[in-house]
């Protein structure tokens, strides 16, 4: 057996892969046309594994999915592969558009063309699942409840208009062909090989390094927190058990400000890694980006209820694992905070003022 999983080599799709291969002996199909988040360095070491298999495409290519389906026969199909930085998307919307959006249209039609011809068995087992965020769901206000999964999208960025475009498609093939899909809408994953343009990765790099801590508007906009394994767990158990055609909302209960997240990390690395300065000190305000969230917020409820999830790690067990590994991890870190990452910093941050 066999699953395919597209953006393998992005955050957290690599992790995926890193606990796929360690807890079954099942096949993976790794699709991933490497754009700058995505890093092979990160499954490093599993390339040699006779369980996986890395392909170098774009899942807006049709047919390479549809040959890649003919050639490996999936059971499922796991998309994570999606351009998933607001900020990017306000610099540059149309890639986001590209990818999130025709992509997601793309991969469907080729899976759709592949699950149409397998024998009836095979059909009825066969999975799409859909991964996507918290954000189409827009911004709330402090007393608002939680966003369940019967919330009306309101995407409030290119980038989570685009998710939110690919969640109506991955629907619409449900109802319209008939396509087994599952879609998961996920709140704001942290941990091992994040790609450091990232809140959290990116507070770690800097302060390490001796550089500023860059915190948008007044550092208050809550977003809740989920340790990334946590997540592929989640993952897992919607594939094996979720009900097709049904969205999960996956979160932690971790409601923290951007503020509160930077100090947390900043304790534990006055504790890891002490320097003559408490890391708290090159915390700076910087003007805020356009259209900024306020706050978002997930009810786990119904994969409590119906999947048996629930995540492993708390806030403080999980963002000590992370700036642990970030720590540990150096030689990581280097390869990716070079070249197109730098101009990324100088255009994003470097041009605003402080606030």
């Amino acid at each position: 057996m066999t699953i395919l999983v597209t953006g393998g080599a992005g955050f957290i799709g690599a992790n995926f892969i890193h606990d796929w291969l360690a807890d079954s002996n099942e096949r993976i199909v790794n699709l991933d046309k490497l754009t700058y988040a995505g890093n092979l360095q990160s499954l490093a070491s599993v390339a040699e594994d006779s369980r996986y298999r890395f392909v170098k495409g774009d899942i807006g290519d049709r047919a390479l999915a549809t040959r890649i389906f003919a050639e490996e026969k999936p059971r499922a199909v796991i998309n994570f592969a999606a351009e998933s930085h607001v900020d990017r998307s306000i610099h540059g919307p149309g890639e986001f558009v590209q990818t999130n959006v025709v992509g997601t249209f793309s991969l469907l039609e080729a899976a759709r063309g592949y699950w149409l011809e397998l024998p009836e068995a095979e059909r009825s087992a066969f999975r799409f699942l859909h991964v996507s965020t918290d954000e189409v769901y827009g911004s709330l206000a402090a007393a608002d409840p939680a966003f369940t999964e019967t919330k009306a999208f309101e995407p409030n960025s290119p980038y989570s208009a685009s998710k939110a475009a690919s969640d109506h498609f991955v629907r619409a093939w449900h109802h319209t062909f008939g396509l087994p899909v599952l879609t998961t809408n996920c709140s704001n994953n942290y941990g091992p090989y994040q790609f450091p343009e990232k809140l959290i990765p990116l507070m770690i790099h800097n302060a390490v390094t001796g550089k500023p801590l860059p915190i948008y508007g007044d550092g208050k906009n809550v977003r809740d927190w989920l340790y990334v394994r946590d997540h592929c767990a989640a993952i897992r158990a919607v594939l094996a058990k979720g009900v097709v055609g049904e969205t999960y909302n996956v979160g932690g209960k971790n409601e923290m400000t951007n503020l509160e997240v930077v100090h947390a990390i900043c304790a534990i690395l006055d504790e890891l890694k002490p320097a003559s300065h408490g890391y708290s000190q090159l915390i700076t305000y910087v003007k805020d980006r356009p259209g900024h969230d306020r706050r978002y917020a997930i009810d786990p409820a119904k994969i409590e209820r119906d999947i048996d999830w629930r995540p492993a790690e708390t806030f403080a067990s999980g963002i000590r694992k992370t700036v642990e590994w970030y720590l540990a991890n150096e030689d990581w870190v280097c390869g990716v905070t070079s070249g197109e990452y730098s101009r990324w910093l100088d255009k994003n941050y470097k041009e605003r003022v402080s606030a």
